[in-house]
């Protein structure tokens, strides 16, 4: 296992390490902290000044190195407290384009919600979104534990190739012994898809009739339901500390969330199909909101067909 955790010495970023440091597995665990500092742009200088400006770039270097490798000594000593040894990187560039290349290589990428330069606290950054968006294999986006030990995950399933890949990359990749995993599978049903109430679907008194194509519909949704859940207990049954499930019904990146803030948990854990899979683009436009408007952190499991 290769995890790539990305840093900008911002106060998200320390709060992904210590994040990430506990949700994940420590045992054969290869972490690299990565740092990428922005590129010289001084002033085009006129002719003759080439010397110059040389200079400039060069004493700019010198002091951006020396604050990057300040940057990545106080990541290490982080990671070090919660028995990590990780590897340093210092690259300049694009931040977002050296993430995303550098974690084709790994197979979980940390970022924190928002860096040193993003304005708004709100949402995700620039910087998250588009690893979240554009990464391969797991992306974390790591924000604040709500305890010490113990943690409480929930795990959103729904059948598809992306959610099997979710639920083996929680049990890969993460200390999943010490975690408490809810497992949430949300129901659309047709009136979801049209903006309609439940009850426009309703049959009054002796009008009710199970043979109807809806109400046969409804009650095979509720089944597959079942049998979603039933199948991802089973595979993670003794893995974690405690295990439970939820059914709900209705627009799936809602009620997650819903489900986020009221029940205090500490991880999301849900999956997302690949650019390739053109079938499940509803699935990937859920994972984008629930990373962006989580009140915990959110592991997005990229599925490639």
């Amino acid at each position: 296992m290769k995890t790539l955790i990305a840093t900008d010495g911002s106060q998200e970023a320390t709060t992904a390490l210590r994040t990430a440091s506990r949700l994940l597995r420590k045992k054969s665990n290869e972490v690299f902290v990565l740092c990428v500092a922005p590129e010289f742009s001084g002033p085009t200088l006129g002719d003759g000044s080439g010397a110059k400006r040389e200079r400039v770039r060069l004493a700019y270097q010198r002091r951006i190195v020396k604050q990057t490798e300040s940057i990545l000594d106080s990541a290490r000593q982080i990671l070090v407290a919660e028995g990590i040894e990780a590897s340093t990187i210092t690259e300049f560039g694009s931040p977002a384009k050296t993430i995303l290349r550098l974690s084709a290589e790994c197979d979980v990428t940390v970022v924190g919600a928002t860096g040193k330069l993003d304005r708004s606290k709100l949402g995700i950054g620039p910087v998250a979104s588009r690893v979240v968006e554009h990464g391969t294999g797991t992306s974390l986006v790591a924000r604040e534990l709500t305890s010490e030990s113990n943690w409480r995950v929930l795990l959103a399933v729904d059948g598809s190739g992306s959610s099997r890949q979710a639920l083996k990359a929680l049990t890969t990749y993460f200390n999943i012994g010490s975690l408490e995993v809810t497992v949430m599978h949300v129901v659309e049903t047709p009136w979801v898809h049209f903006g309609l109430d439940r009850k426009v679907f309703d049959y009054p008194g002796d009008a009710f009739d199970r043979l109807d194509p809806a109400v046969q519909l409804e009650l095979e949704m509720e089944r597959e339901a079942g049998r979603i859940v039933e199948a991802a207990e089973e595979q993670l049954d003794g893995y974690a500390l405690g295990l439970k499930s939820i059914i709900r019904e209705g627009n799936p990146g809602t009620e997650i969330l819903g489900e986020a803030e009221a029940g205090d948990y500490d991880l999301i854990v849900l999956g997302a199909a690949g650019s390739s899979d053109l079938k499940n683009q509803m699935l990937g436009s859920v994972s984008a909101k629930v990373a962006s408007e989580a009140p915990c952190s959110v592991a997005v499991v990229k599925f490639e067909e």
